[in-house]
């Protein structure tokens, strides 16, 4: 289970991250639901030990990912904007990736046949469609067959099918037992993904709970989201790729 609890980041006299508490539960699909520059990604930068909280904790079974003696096999991620050296052949940054937490290379075959890149597995990552290259981030993170999977903004940018895929993936993942936190500023994916919401705007969690308590008394999660926020949140900052 993931768990952030009073957490609060400051960088000089900005408050990134202002006393955020939830939880992320093995099973589900938690979305991690607000605009761009709301607190999302600090808070996950927190969470995998890329930052060091002001003020409360955020911890992984129980634990900090800083004490994770070999973290990969506790959780796996995938940062928007993070990836590859482009001239590195993907089964080569699988490998190094791999071979940081002691993962023999059988297990890197079979991430990229997990994702579908096994044909592709020798290819420079600078040839990868931008499908492909989330896939191959993808594999990283599931390398060492984690209980845990934090990803930020995986369809961005995506065509349906690649969307397609990704929804599945996920359902997969939640299915076997993982826990999913799935960080997006996309409603509309959101409301096709996730078992629980969790609305974060201006550093502060507004609204949180399953994806039916959120929306309840609402014709939709966008119309959720506008009444929590009183609306204050501009409304295209939210709704990109529909």
């Amino acid at each position: 289970m993931i768990e952030i609890s009073d957490l609060t980041k400051r960088y000089a006299s900005t408050t990134a991250v202002d006393h955020v508490t939830f939880t992320a539960r093995p099973g589900r699909i938690t979305g991690f639901l607000g605009p761009n520059g709301a607190g999302k990604s600090t808070t996950l930068r927190v969470l995998l030990g890329l930052d060091v909280a002001t003020s409360g904790s955020a911890l992984i079974g129980g634990r900090r990912y800083r004490d994770l003696r070999l973290p990969l096999r506790t959780v796996g991620a995938l940062l928007d904007g993070a990836g590859p050296v482009p001239d590195r052949r993907a089964i080569d940054h699988l490998t190094w990736i791999a071979q940081s937490n002691r993962i023999g290379p059988a297990r890197v075959r079979e991430v990229l046949d997990l994702v579908g890149l096994a044909g592709a597995a020798r290819q420079r990552v600078r040839k990868y469609s931008l499908g492909m290259g989330r896939r191959l981030g993808i594999a990283a993170a599931l390398l060492g067959d984690p209980e845990v999977l934090v990803l930020d903004e995986p369809v961005n940018g995506l065509d349906p099918d690649g969307i397609r895929w990704v929804r599945r993936f996920l359902r997969e993942q939640a299915a076997a037992g993982r826990t999913v936190l799935l960080s997006s500023h996309l409603m509309t994916e959101m409301s096709e993904t996730a078992d629980d919401v969790v609305i974060i705007d201006h550093g502060r969690i507004v609204g949180h709970g399953t994806l039916q308590d959120v929306t309840g008394g609402h014709a939709s999660l966008e119309e959720a989201f506008f009444s929590l926020t009183g609306g204050s949140t501009q409304r295209g900052s939210t709704q990109a790729g529909r």
